[in-house]
């Protein structure tokens, strides 16, 4: 029999590696990948349950993966930042060979899950993945330009929703596309801007200004706070939702610029975190009640 010294210690060795593969494939945003998806593929008029969670369960892995490969890549680095010492590659806790062969499994299995869909998913699921971890990834420590670069791969979840009902691109992929692409950058200069000191420990260029946390950043995060407010609303503009979203959108995108414009008046590391904040919360609830509107 197991002792239960053993057991205990058993136990503690699983919720560890459990810990360490969610910690590898970074869990909650991978999570949040899947919502973009979802929402997309209901509000296309998507109804195959099979397809959704082909859909859901392809884009959790190849999302994974993507994180899985920038981990393994950046791994030297991570033990340089303080938000990134706890990774399982950086802490020891995990072998590269072990996390390289979870992340080439999960874009096997990613990937044929999304060719089952139609071959355009499969491409685009595939084609982000390239982007991600082939471009974004070494771009970090160049330029600052790496966020625009990575902004195309974080904004394809949604396309990809769309595709996988309708099997070629079309306009509603395109906006619900933009409105991803637009959001990340104000989501992600404000998470720069509060790590701006961990990511310089590892060489990273990711404020827009050259100067790093200057006025100029400030601006741009203000700036692209604003275009939020109409790219929001443009799902109502073109009939495909209500007057739900409408007021919503108006509503929380407003909320969104004047918690923008606070941080602009007077930057700081904690307006700039309770912006961020705001970014999570107005990018999911808008994609669900985009779904909730539909006409």
């Amino acid at each position: 029999m197991i002792s239960n010294k053993a057991y205990k210690e058993e136990k503690v060795s699983l919720a560890s590696k459990i810990k360490d593969y969610s910690l590898l494939i970074k869990f909650r945003l991978s999570f949040s990948v899947v919502i973009s998806a979802f929402t997309a593929y209901l509000l296309a008029g998507g109804s195959s349950m099979t397809d959704l969670i082909l859909l859901s369960v392809g884009g959790m892995l190849i999302t994974g993966a993507s994180n899985a490969y920038n981990q393994i890549y950046e791994r030297d680095l991570d033990k340089l930042m303080s938000r990134t010492q706890e990774r399982p590659l950086a802490r020891g806790s995990m072998k590269v060979a072990e996390a390289l062969t979870i992340a080439i499994l999960m874009t096997v299995a990613g990937s044929l899950m999304l060719f089952k869909i139609n071959y355009l998913s499969g491409i685009l699921g595939v084609f982000s993945m390239f982007m991600y971890v082939f471009m974004y990834t070494p771009l970090k420590r160049v330029t600052a330009w790496s966020v625009f670069v990575g902004a195309f791969p974080g904004a394809i979840p949604p396309m990809i929703g769309v595709v996988a009902v309708t099997g070629h691109f079309n306009f509603m992929a395109g906006i619900l596309f933009l409105i991803q692409f637009v959001w990340q950058f104000p989501h992600f200069w404000a998470l720069a801007w509060m790590l701006h000191d961990d990511y310089q420990k590892a060489g990273f260029s990711l404020l827009p200004s050259r100067n790093g946390k200057d006025r100029l950043s400030a601006f741009l995060i203000l700036a692209y706070s604003l275009i939020m407010i109409p790219v929001v609303l443009l799902p109502w503009a073109f009939e495909w939702t209500g007057m739900i979203s409408l007021i919503t959108g108006a509503l929380l995108g407003m909320l969104f610029y004047i918690t923008a414009y606070q941080f602009y008046i007077a930057p700081s590391d904690k307006k700039a975190k309770k912006l961020m904040l705001a970014s999570v919360i107005l990018l999911p609830v808008m994609q669900i009640i985009y779904v909730i509107d539909k006409i």
